[in-house]
């Protein structure tokens, strides 16, 4: 099992079986990493908000645990998560109401950033997509 530590600015892994709990990658350079989404490669992408500040980041950390940044200057960051068919990474802007796509290339790295879909009246948390590639979000009432 994979989790998002906010407060220690880690992604942990824990073996189901000992319940031991490790560090799989950390980085001091993100604000909160909140949500993950696992990619089949072993890739793992991190939504990292600065909710006080209204912005974030969007990180790659690999099967070995290196992290690096895919992104910096985004509104809100929360949910993210792969297409079915691996070549659509999505992420959501909880505050700014909107879903981008991006292409995800044989590296992990992303490219191609578009606008996927804009809301109004309603913040976004967790996003999944079902196997024929439909994506849920989580809305939630903005403050």
């Amino acid at each position: 099992m994979l989790v998002a530590d906010y407060t220690g600015h880690n992604i942990l892994k824990i073996d189901m079986k000992t319940r031991i709990v490790s560090v799989l990658a950390h980085e001091s350079n993100m604000n909160q990493p909140n949500d993950i989404a696992l990619a089949p490669t072993g890739n793992i992408y991190a939504s990292d908000p600065d909710w006080s500040g209204d912005s974030g980041q969007l990180w790659l950390i690999t099967p070995s645990g290196e992290v690096s940044l895919l992104a910096s200057n985004m509104g809100t960051t929360n949910g993210v998560e792969v297409s079915p068919d691996e070549k659509t990474l999505y992420v959501n802007e909880s505050v700014q109401l909107k879903v981008w796509a991006y292409d995800i290339d044989e590296q992990g790295k992303i490219t191609n950033k578009r606008l996927f879909h804009s809301f109004e009246g309603y913040g976004m948390d967790g996003m999944r997509c079902d196997i024929a590639g439909n994506l849920y979000i989580v809305a939630m009432e903005k403050e």
